[in-house]
């Protein structure tokens, strides 16, 4: 299947005209200086230099000096149209030999709150009770399912109603240690990548090719300042390995942290008048997804039915037990969680080398990804040290 094209219009906001985007493109070697990231806003249909503010856009967005003169439309000089940057549609060699999209994020901490939807925890529950295997979800589905999601669906986690649930449960034989950070106090976060790992808009997104069972998780990704603010958000790929963390939690880190599994883009939307922390809460993240044997499938997620607010998610994650002196980005969990046969009934979804996934909301344009094996994707090479080495040599350009 030969790699979509995509426009402008395809990937930014549907009221871009009013949207301040902020992102990274990779600018290559030439004239004497070393290939770079560059911190750009996006306006007018192009692309803008942003390094006269910052070198990076953890350093731009956590000065609210910063942040106000974009929210006020400075956006620097012209590198190029956006089209032009879209035009070969697929990144197969990551901070190369042209100009491409980059993850909007840099220094940044990448985490991830997970089994933050009822869905998602029901889902999460049978990956459990299946060790690993997708071929016994389906019974264990239909079994547990509908009970367990009727009843979290209207609980608020760390309740009274939730700790007498939680009772009924382990008497039952249910409970479940997904079940503990769906309803009770204390919410799953976890580390997703590392610091400059993350793909962005284009690039290849990898899963293992000894797992048997993984999906992507379409997702609202929170930009938070050094102070705990939520400054903007994107979206996110969590690329999940099913098999993988069904057979022990003490794998998550093998499910969720391999090379190319963090997709975030295109760009971070700031908030300000026109997007707030409620046009966040209210978001509708869709899922489109497009494989070389002609399978396609398309779900939807819905910001409003997540179980904790947004604000608490971020105090879970940050305050006087953690700090992060360079902002961090927060994968806010997700609905979906794919039950539909994709060979053979009763086998459940999973990725095969070529899908096009595609996450989308209106009020933060789409995210595009191609799936490959993990260890055939580009290696990460590009981090904290080479980012170092570029600023003591002071290869950021000045205008």
């Amino acid at each position: 299947m030969p790699a979509p094209r995509f426009a402008p219009a395809d990937i930014l906001p549907e009221d871009a005209d009013g949207a301040r985007l902020v992102g990274r493109v990779w600018l290559p070697s030439g004239a004497g200086r070393a290939g770079r990231p560059v911190p750009v806003a996006v306006a007018d249909g192009a692309v803008h230099d942003l390094s006269h503010l910052a070198p990076t856009v953890s350093a731009l967005l956590a000065s609210r000096e910063l942040r106000g003169r974009l929210v006020a439309g400075e956006k620097g000089s012209r590198l190029f149209a956006l089209d032009a940057l879209l035009a070969e549609g697929h990144v197969a060699e990551p901070m190369g030999a042209r100009p491409h999209l980059l993850a909007p994020i840099d220094l940044h901490c990448v985490k991830a709150a997970g089994v933050t939807f009822a869905i998602s925890t029901i889902e999460r529950v049978i990956e459990e009770a299946a060790r690993g295997n997708p071929a016994s979800a389906a019974d264990i589905r239909a079994r547990i399912g509908e009970r367990i999601g009727r009843d979290l669906a209207r609980l608020k986690p760390g309740s009274p109603q939730a700790a007498e649930l939680k009772q009924l449960l382990i008497a039952e034989g249910l409970w479940s240690q997904y079940l503990e950070v769906a309803i009770g106090p204390y919410a799953e976060v976890f580390t997703k990548a590392p610091v400059l790992a993350s793909v962005g808009f284009g690039a290849d997104v990898g899963v293992r090719s000894d797992s048997a069972w993984n999906n992507p998780e379409p997702e609202v990704v929170l930009v938070v300042s050094p102070a705990g603010e939520i400054v903007g958000a994107t979206l996110g790929n969590d690329v999940n390995h099913r098999d993988i963390e069904g057979m022990s939690a003490l794998l998550l880190g093998k499910a969720k942290d391999n090379n190319a599994s963090c997709s975030v883009g295109p760009f971070i939307r700031l908030v300000d008048e026109g997007f707030t922390l409620d046009d966040i809460r209210r978001a509708q993240v869709g899922l489109a997804l497009e494989g070389e044997d002609g399978f396609r499938m398309q779900a939807s997620s819905d910001m409003s039915k997540i179980s904790r607010d947004i604000a608490e998610l971020v105090e879970q994650t940050m305050g006087k037990f953690h700090q992060y002196p360079d902002g961090f980005v927060l994968f806010t969990g997700t609905l979906f969680a794919p039950v539909v046969d994709r060979d053979r009934k009763g086998a459940g979804f999973t990725h095969k080398v070529g899908d096009w996934v595609r996450i989308s909301s209106p009020r933060l344009g789409m995210l595009a990804n191609r799936v490959e094996h993990t260890e055939r994707v580009a290696p990460w090479r590009f981090g904290i040290g080479d980012m170092l080495a570029l600023a003591s040599e002071r290869a950021w350009p000045s205008n």
